[in-house]
């Protein structure tokens, strides 16, 4: 080869790699499946549409289960931990569906069309709930199922390129105003939302959130020229299970010292469609057998026999994730009490205020409050503080973030118990014991449970969303994203069993139990100790699994 060749292919690289650079590097495409120019899409441009998305979702459910247990009690006449139970397990399956929209969405629709078919499903039923709750001869608590958060996780973060270091620190700034953007929705579900349905009736009470899920499909698809998307790369259930039956059969393979021999692509890219090579590690290698090639035969069109280091890789990230993503369900039972025993509490308690009656449930405002307020101290002051010490560009780490969130559950639910010793005093000073009869302590005496409560979501719950978007990985991140909703879904199956557990236990013997109908006769104080100290051994565990785990390397 001539000097003038090699002049030429040297050019030609370097027009390449400015090509390149032009585009974003994670694989994002427009709606038409065409490279993306950084510049044109995704990023901030983007979002405002997703947010708004989000805002009204969430107002549409925080509408329905901020008051749903009041609504149980007064409307239907259930029991308090009858209609603790429901709620609870109602949202645990809200929380749970995800999974589908999650696996859908990665291998075969795209997060996009996902949500957009899901949304539909969703609203459709808002509008049955809304109906069936303005027709007195209907049932209206057999239509509450219908209304199953079940889109697919969000797609706002595909519009932030993580090979470009000012959209990935933008992106971790993002995930705080998302869940500011939330919250928005939810003050004012847990304020508005609220009166209107204990003064005006239920079925305008569920229609107007009805209407706010319909505004929330329309800004949706009213963003989708500026949208990056990212194509499916097929089922990771299946890739999962195919590197566990290669690694199964493989398993008299000698595994050799020298890891480059595992098979891999010569590629960029990786053989998952949309995903980036991910780097061999020395954890969990018996999973390693299923990337070794046979000596004697050619195998590597059969990925239930050979499969690459980035499909194992794959299956050790989600199991190192594991012990993280389980510490998150105590948490979740915790938050679980805000919309149930919070609000059972409250309504045992003077609601007035002057000439106004404020709702048990509307003190979940003071949850939103804290989460608004929280999140500008966290994005403009904490993390610029903490960025001088630890050089990290979010100035926590997700996992160090997560930790202080479960400490504040701890104490939460300390508040908690500390409210409801003093109401309890009270109604034995007043002689209430045999009444069913809310006792004179101001509400207001709640705001500390659930002003902890809300700075624990932001230091918790985003920091799931951090963790799981961030660790999971390119081609299963709908379904990591998933998996951080699915510790909502059993936090509230797992608050549903202690409820169940709870009242079998203390009233064997003819006992009235710790939650009975009147809680002036019961001990809802030990109850919320239970909570605190299963919150505290729950956030020990993490502390030791967190020091454990290893981040995810992508070459």
């Amino acid at each position: 080869m001539g000097r003038h060749d090699e002049e030429r292919l040297l050019l030609e690289g370097r027009l390449e790699q400015t090509e390149d650079s032009l585009y974003t590097g994670d694989g994002s495409v427009d709606l038409k499946g065409r490279r993306v120019l950084k510049s044109n899409t995704g990023t901030w441009r983007a979002c405002p549409f997703i947010l708004g998305n989000e805002r009204c979702e969430r107002l549409a459910y925080y509408g329905i289960s901020t008051n749903l247990v009041s609504y149980l009690t007064k409307k239907l006449h259930q029991g308090n931990v009858s209609a603790a139970r429901n709620v609870t397990t109602w949202q645990g399956t809200c929380y749970l569906t995800p999974l589908i929209g999650a696996v859908l969405a990665d291998a075969y629709f795209g997060r996009y069309w996902t949500i957009a078919a899901f949304s539909i499903i969703y609203f459709i039923g808002m509008c049955t709930l809304t109906i069936s709750a303005s027709v007195p001869s209907l049932k209206p608590i057999e239509c509450v199922g219908f209304n199953n958060d079940n889109n697919c996780p969000s797609a706002t973060p595909d519009q932030f390129d993580d090979t470009d270091t000012k959209e990935r620190v933008s992106k971790g700034s993002f995930f705080n105003w998302f869940y500011f953007s939330i919250n928005i929705g939810a003050l004012i579900s847990s304020s508005l939302i609220v009166w209107i349905q204990d003064n005006k009736g239920w079925g305008l009470g569920f229609g107007i959130p009805a209407l706010f899920m319909g505004m929330a499909i329309i800004s949706f698809f009213l963003g989708t020229p500026l949208y990056r998307f990212q194509n499916p790369g097929g089922s990771p259930i299946t890739r999962m299970c195919q590197v566990l039956v290669a690694s199964f059969r493989n398993w008299n393979l000698p595994l050799s010292v020298d890891t480059s021999l595992l098979y891999e692509t010569p590629d960029k890219l990786s053989a998952i469609k949309g995903s980036r090579k991910l780097i061999h590690t020395d954890e969990l290698t018996f999973l390693d057998k299923a990337a070794v090639p046979s000596p004697t035969e050619d195998i590597s069109d059969d990925p239930w026999r050979l499969c690459t280091v980035t499909q194992v890789e794959e299956l050790k990230i989600l199991i190192r994730m594991f012990p993280i993503w389980a510490t998150g369900i105590v948490f979740s039972a915790v938050y679980a009490q805000m919309s149930t025993m919070f609000v059972e509490q409250g309504m045992m308690m003077d609601t007035t205020i002057g000439s106004f009656t404020i709702p048990a449930a509307s003190l979940s405002t003071f949850d939103v409050i804290s989460v608004i307020l929280w999140v500008p101290v966290y994005d403009r002051i904490l993390v610029p503080i903490a960025r001088k010490f630890t050089n990290q560009e979010r100035g926590f780490t997700e996992l160090q973030r997560m930790g202080i969130g479960l400490f504040l559950s701890v104490l939460c639910m300390s508040a908690a118990a500390l409210v409801e010793v003093k109401r309890l005093d009270m109604a034995a000073s007043l002689g209430l014991f045999d009444q069913n009869t809310p006792v004179p302590i101001n509400i207001l005496w709640q705001i500390p449970q659930y002003f902890l409560l809300g700075a624990a979501e932001v230091f918790t719950f985003i920091g799931q969303l951090e963790f799981f978007y961030d660790q999971s990985p390119d081609a299963m991140r709908s379904l990591c994203s998933a998996l951080s909703l699915l510790t909502t879904s059993l936090g509230n199956y797992l608050s549903s069993f202690i409820l169940t557990v709870v009242t079998s236990v203390t009233t064997s013997g003819g006992q009235l139990g710790w939650i009975p109908d009147n809680l002036n006769q019961g001990h809802l104080d030990r109850f919320f100790l239970l909570l605190a100290g299963l919150s505290f051994l729950n956030m020990v565990v993490y502390i030791f699994c967190a020091k454990l785990y290893k981040s995810k390397a992508s070459s």
